[in-house]
């Protein structure tokens, strides 16, 4: 198995299930702090801030990590609108406070009637309200971002609405698609590789899910560890025409 300069890494399904912990998910990241090998966690989550990420990790499941190991798709979001454009931008927001202050960290400014951009993430406080003004300034010409396409979310109860689930609504009543940052896109791996200062060559995508952690290191060009401790099955990676780099059933098994 290669080993790689820098890594990846996905969170649920990955290093944990929901509040279950995943046994080999603390000694794999101590393996890599060991050697002092870089890692980030890339999240498709847009509501937390950095900051609750990390403490989640330390509280629950004894990992300690800092907010340098935290790359959400809000912070893609933010990088990606920040850099194409050097003037002051605003933007009118559906989404958890991960997401505005992500956005706010990069200068933009709200504004609900004739912003720049829209961006919508997930929202457990959405309204229609919200959806109003966000269908009407995308109608009056403000760019569509959608932080990612995750439809549901599993939690205790089962799978519930998200992100993608909020951001369809806006896409039917608009009548025009979102342009999606988080996995499987390229462009939240694009960003976390500037963030690592490393090249596509030289890391990994370790995750659980087929769909969305493998499908978007395929999409970048990074190479792939599917871990079969989550969401997706050897039975259904099987049918895919284009398999992971490496197929395991334990973080144990990482060569590093």
């Amino acid at each position: 198995m290669k080993k790689y300069a820098g890594y990846m890494i996905d969170l649920d399904g990955t290093i944990y299930r929901g509040k279950e912990k995943i046994p080999a998910a603390k000694d794999f990241i101590e393996r890599l702090q060991a050697k002092e090998i870089p890692f980030l966690f890339v999240t498709n989550n847009s509501t937390q801030a950095p900051e609750k990420v990390v403490a989640n990790l330390a509280k629950n499941f004894d990992i300690h990590v800092t907010v340098d190991n935290i790359y959400t798709s809000a912070l893609a979001t933010a990088d990606y609108l920040h850099d194409l454009t050097t003037k002051k931008q605003t933007v009118y927001v559906i989404g958890e406070l991960g997401l505005k202050q992500a956005l706010l960290a990069k200068g933009f400014t709200f504004e609900e009637v004739t912003p720049d951009y829209v961006v919508v993430g997930l929202d457990y406080d959405v309204t229609y309200h919200k959806f109003e003004l966000a269908t009407l300034a995308i109608k009056r010409g403000a760019k569509f971002i959608g932080t990612n396409a995750d439809t549901n979310l599993p939690n205790e109860r089962g799978l519930v609405p998200g992100a993608g689930s909020v951001i369809a609504l806006v896409e039917c009543a608009t009548q025009m698609k979102a342009k999606y940052i988080g996995k499987p896109e390229a462009i939240i791996m694009d960003k976390a590789l500037q963030k690592m200062g490393l090249t596509k060559e030289q890391v990994a995508m370790v995750g659980d899910n087929y769909m969305t952690d493998i499908q978007a290191g395929i999409n970048c060009g990074i190479d792939t560890i599917l871990v079969y401790t989550g969401v997706s099955t050897k039975e259904q990676v099987a049918t895919k025409e284009i398999k992971p780099t490496y197929e395991l059933d334990s973080l144990a098994e990482i060569e590093i």
